[in-house]
């Protein structure tokens, strides 16, 4: 199994738009592609802002170059995301799962 993980950050003044987003929209057309296995959504604050981490389970890299094309590392944020948040990560980290508890 795969992890990926991906950060974006929201103002303060606007905690919520994101997270709506992400059940609305993103948790929808990911749970229709092959090889997704989940996600988590998590939030901390940050420095001034809300940071949420991303971190979604996939079976395999191929998996992920499905969804995501060619170039794996690079984020895929919908532009009602983009609008949500004041920053983010344009780039993912991938991990290999090597125990699950």
């Amino acid at each position: 199994m795969i992890i990926r993980e991906w950060r974006g950050r929201a103002a303060r003044s606007n905690p919520d738009a994101y997270p709506d987003h992400f059940r609305s929209k993103v948790t929808t057309e990911l749970r229709a592609l092959p090889g997704f296995l989940g996600a988590h959504l998590c939030r901390r604050d940050l420095d001034g802002t809300i940071e949420f981490l991303v971190l979604t389970k996939w079976q395999s890299m191929d998996a992920i170059r499905a969804f995501a094309g060619e170039d794996a590392g690079k984020a895929i944020v919908e532009a009602e995301g983009v609008s949500a948040l004041v920053d983010f990560d344009s780039r993912v980290q991938h991990y290999e799962t090597i125990d699950e508890i």
